[in-house]
């Protein structure tokens, strides 16, 4: 018998004598609780983990070192005592001109990079001016029409020296194509910028419901950007293939993960169809992670999901180069979290999140505001939760030894078994013929149904807690000042949209119209077309008018 095995065997003969002889005689006269003992994703805990519960031959294997495949614990050698996270708060509202004073406020604060978020008009390709828009403009995030509007919106932020992530799906290539024009003006080359467009269109078919065109044609404007951006923005991560939205959906932290994976299995062999190699475009995607309330769950969550696309890279697609085997990826802290009740409790949550997204090894972090179950954050609840992030940073010394909770029995547990659920999920979608017709046969949207169902009858019983909600409730009388968006910002960002529209040179921008149109009836690339209509200040609306008149829009399927 190897050393090893008699190593397990003394432990759990040990365990076995503590379990009858200490914890049973203790719980018969001091029961345990009586609910039951689960991850917020329900997955079962045990009262106790052991070395049996870690396999130490597989170590190297499964762990390793921070920096070196499978990238268990950290894509990078010295991870935060080389450089701490990127500390993002995603901002938009109102007009150009506002947001760009919130960012400004931001960077004096310590923000190391900005977080554009956009109106739903934006997001969905229309214009301030249009009828659908009524009511929308600048609400959940900033208004950008044209050009004119990008140009305010980074006024005297220099683009050489601050990274960019841009929150926008079904127009991303029409934002990025801003974003550079911008850069340019600035002096700026194209090669110098960074930061990262989220352009995951699939996760909208699936969670969040901002798409335009159908799934073909979105995953053209996808590898387009991939192809674009592997030879002239090199900087530029492409995409953000994003769990977090379908947590928010009520999703479980293995099937975020298998889902989230799945569809970055989807955008690699988009890519590969379109004749791009791995190694070229592989090492500029990212990934965008929830980080919710139960903390050793959350952190197993991260480890496994860069285990899982480390050897998904490796075996699978055969990637070479070790930076496309890295999983990189931005948290946000769970929105769905946030109570209306008590607000300040929310500042709790957030700072169990931001844990768990530190200790998992995030690469930046954007952090929740208390009120944003009510409202866009106030300028004093966004300083509080750029605080958040500052004190975990520099005061509770998590940021100063590499993957902190390795080795810990339970947490190497969770990630053992968060990995393999996540792969018995992504290999449910390669049996129904991958991701795309997973969503259009209903197959993911019905398990995110399900597990959100199971979670609110949960909250209902009283099985799971919410403090403020289901137990513990008080009286509350106070209102708290909440940030209002005016709905004057509508009238005045119609009004500069027409001023823009009647002083550029409309031939000119009918003729890139045109091109663009011919292009993408096509098979050409559409970035170097979207662009110069960008030049020419045509709209967001107008540019995604012109693809909707090729492409078609798509229409949501009822999943019963």
């Amino acid at each position: 018998m190897s050393e090893l095995n008699e190593l397990k065997e003394k432990v759990q003969k040990a365990f076995l004598n503590w379990e009858a002889n200490v914890y049973r005689k203790s719980t018969g006269h001091n029961p345990e609780r009586q609910i039951e003992f689960t991850t917020a994703s329900f997955t079962p805990v045990k009262n106790i983990y052991t070395s049996n519960d870690f396999n130490e031959e597989e170590y190297l294997s499964k762990l390793n070192f921070p920096g070196i495949y499978p990238f268990t614990r950290g894509i990078q050698p010295t991870m935060y005592r080389g450089k701490l996270w990127t500390m993002r708060q995603y901002a938009g509202f109102g007009t150009a001109a506002e947001s760009n004073k919130r960012y400004k406020y931001l960077l004096t604060q310590g923000t190391s990079g900005l977080s554009v978020a956009f109106d739903l008009p934006t997001q969905i390709g229309y214009d301030s001016d249009d009828p659908i828009s009524y009511g929308e403009v600048g609400k959940v995030g900033v208004a950008i029409d044209t050009l004119a509007d990008m140009e305010i919106l980074f006024d005297k932020i220099p683009l050489d020296k601050i990274s960019t992530s841009m929150t926008i799906n079904a127009s991303a290539a029409v934002l990025l194509a801003m974003y550079i024009a911008v850069a340019e003006k600035q002096g700026v080359s194209k090669n110098k910028i960074s930061g990262t467009v989220q352009n995951d269109i699939l996760k909208e078919y699936i969670a969040r419901g901002t798409y335009i065109y159908p799934p073909k044609a979105s995953m053209r404007l996808v590898t387009n950007i991939f192809d674009y951006c592997s030879k002239e923005v090199p900087k530029w991560n492409t995409i953000s293939i994003s769990g977090y939205h379908i947590r928010e959906a009520g999703s479980t932290a293995a099937q975020e993960v298998g889902f989230t994976l799945a569809n970055g299995i989807a955008y690699v062999e988009a890519a590969l169809k379109a004749g791009l190699n791995i190694d070229s475009f592989a090492g500029q995607l990212s990934f965008f992670f929830n980080a919710h309330n139960d903390l050793f769950e959350e952190v197993a969550k991260y480890r496994a999901a860069r285990r899982l696309w480390a050897r998904i890279m490796k075996e699978r697609f055969k990637a070479k180069n070790e930076r496309s085997m890295m999983l990189r990826f931005h948290t946000q802290t769970a929105g769905s979290t946030l109570t209306a009740q008590q607000i300040d409790n929310n500042i709790i949550r957030v700072t169990i999140q931001t844990l768990a997204a530190v200790l998992g090894g995030t690469q930046s972090l954007h952090t929740n505001s208390k009120d944003e179950a009510l409202a866009l954050p106030t300028e004093a609840s966004v300083m509080t939760a750029l605080r958040t992030q500052q004190i975990v940073a520099y005061e509770s010394g998590v940021a100063n030894t590499i993957d902190p909770l390795a080795g810990s029995y339970f947490v190497e547990s969770l990630t053992d078994r968060i990995e393999k659920e996540a792969e018995d999920y992504i290999d449910k979608i390669d049996s129904l013929g991958g991701m795309i017709q997973a969503i259009e046969n209903g197959f993911v949207q019905r398990e995110i149904q399900e597990a959100a169902y199971k979670f609110e009858k949960e909250m209902e019983s009283g099985n799971k807690i919410v403090v403020g909600v289901n137990k513990f409730q008080v009286e509350e009388n106070q209102k708290p000042d909440l940030l209002k968006i005016d709905i004057k910002i509508q009238e005045e960002q119609v009004n500069f949209l027409n001023k823009i529209k009647s002083e550029r040179d409309n031939r000119a921008v009918s003729k890139e119209i045109d091109k663009l149109k011919k292009a993408a009836r096509g098979e050409d690339n559409l970035m170097p077309f979207i662009l110069d209509t960008v030049k020419a200040y045509a709209s967001v609306g107008e540019i995604c008018n012109a693809m909707r008149d090729v492409f078609g829009e798509y229409k949501e399927q009822v999943i019963i």
